[in-house]
């Protein structure tokens, strides 16, 4: 799907901004009888409204108030896009109102819909970009949001491991990057000992995927997990724990749409994309609890629970992305329900070392209304993730602080001076403006936002 802005040549009809602290100050330029229709229909600037006005004279949308947009962004752009079929131009000055970027976006994203198995009736409204936007910017994320999405969306029939790198060789096709992949017992023969294990009891074959692209700047290496379906091994999941699975490769999907962002708006650096794709399945040759595996760097894990899969996999990923010391490794991965317990779904929280780095990353959420949460890699949890009768525990007992002890545990293999990891949700649990129910980028836009202060 195309998810763009009308030309700026088009002929359009006016969109009128309304406020609900003081609608008068924004109707008080129209006709009597506009008003006098306005005000019949009981519109006065709430949050998310949008009403055609009479005679072909354009539309009054609501902007509610800042606290408002607050509580829920991209409510404004939304109804901008679910306006009827024409082509629409903002008429009145933003400063007060809504943020024009995160308007604009609102409008490009409020057009997604995931048509690969059922036609989707998308808004027929188009926009002419508001004035001051880098409308081709936005355009360029927006198709980095819809891949990501597209991603967690498909199931995993459609989407397993063989799949992904199908995704990632489209991707790198698309941009010139380099790709390869390491598949099925060639993870042992080349040390990537953890990823086979984890993907050794599927049908399809376990991978590492690695991308790269440009030749110039800072080095930047993205990991995302990319278990794309995930039953919890022999420490089976319950059926209700299960059905939302298809979603375990969100890790993957979020660095995917990050590294088209950086590819398509031409970033300068050195960009390496590492995705190791499994499926935790049950089988003969499944992964047992208590088994002790040598992870890449050579660290023993001891296995206290296959549910916990994501780390391990990450594990030899992030060990082969620090060999190269990167100036930044980001990973990110829906790893833990510990997180959403402790922020919920719609906040992503990261863990870092780096200060400036972390005050980098909130100010840029902030920005672009893409909001993280920093979390500690609290030192004194450390003794909680080694079990005695080998280096590391995968899941140790308790069930307290499992976010933190999970982000530990990735901390022993990467550089830690330099390195975030992300513990997100990747789905939208309700229809929301421009955020249908289904995958969803998390962090992705903030991570892009702040990269130029951070790899200056």
């Amino acid at each position: 799907m195309a998810l763009k802005f009308a030309d700026t040549g088009a002929e359009s009809l006016p969109i009128y901004l309304v406020g609900s602290d003081d609608p008068a100050a924004t109707l008080g330029g129209l006709s009597q009888d506009l008003v006098d229709w306005i005000e019949f229909n009981g519109f006065n600037g709430q949050l998310g409204r949008g009403l055609v006005l009479p005679g072909k004279k354009g539309a009054v949308v609501g902007i509610g108030t800042a606290a408002a947009r607050l509580r829920k962004r991209f409510a404004v752009g939304d109804a901008i896009a679910n306006l009827p079929a024409a082509t629409f131009q903002i008429a009145n000055p933003l400063p007060a109102g809504p943020d024009a970027d995160e308007l604009a976006l609102g409008f490009l994203l409020s057009g997604y819909r995931f048509d690969r198995y059922r036609a989707q009736t998308a808004p027929q409204a188009q926009l002419v970009a508001p004035e001051g936007v880098d409308a081709a910017a936005l355009e360029r994320i927006a198709a980095a949001e819809a891949l990501t999405r597209d991603l967690i969306n498909t199931p995993a029939e459609d989407m397993g491991p063989d799949a992904l790198e199908e995704a990632v060789r489209d991707l790198a096709s698309e941009f010139g990057a380099g790709m390869q992949s390491i598949v099925g017992e060639e993870l042992r023969a080349q040390n990537f000992p953890l990823i086979h294990t984890v993907g050794r009891a599927a049908a399809k074959a376990p991978r590492l995927i690695e991308m790269t692209w440009g030749t110039d700047g800072p080095a930047l290496t993205l990991v995302g997990k990319g278990v794309c379906f995930d039953t919890g091994g022999l420490n089976l999941k319950p059926g209700a724990s299960m059905g939302l699975m298809k979603k375990d490769m969100g890790g993957a999907a979020n660095v995917l749409g990050l590294a088209r962002m950086i590819m398509s708006g031409e970033m300068n650096c050195r960009l390496r994309v590492l995705i190791p794709a499994v499926e935790n399945n049950v089988s003969g040759n499944s992964f047992r609890p208590g088994d002790i595996y040598k992870a890449r760097n050579g660290l023993t894990v001891e296995i206290n629970n296959t549910d916990a899969e994501g780390r391990l996999v990450l594990a030899d990923a992030l060990s082969y992305g620090a060999e190269a010391n990167p100036d930044l490794m980001i990973c990110m991965a829906t790893l833990t329900g510990a997180a959403r317990v402790a922020v919920g779904p719609d906040i992503a929280p990261f863990y870092t070392d780096d200060d400036a780095l972390a005050q980098a990353l909130s100010a840029a959420a902030a920005r672009v209304a893409d909001p993280v949460w920093r979390l500690p890699f609290h030192e004194a949890y450390e003794p909680m993730i080694e079990p005695g009768i080998a280096d590391l525990d995968n899941a140790p007992s308790g069930g307290m602080a499992g976010s933190i002890t999970a982000a530990l545990f990735l901390r022993r293999f990467a550089d830690a001076s330099r390195f975030a990891h992300f513990d997100i949700f990747a789905w939208q649990r309700t229809n929301a403006p421009a955020r249908p129910k289904g995958g969803l980028g998390q962090g992705i836009r903030a991570i892009y936002n702040a990269l130029p202060e951070v790899l200056s």
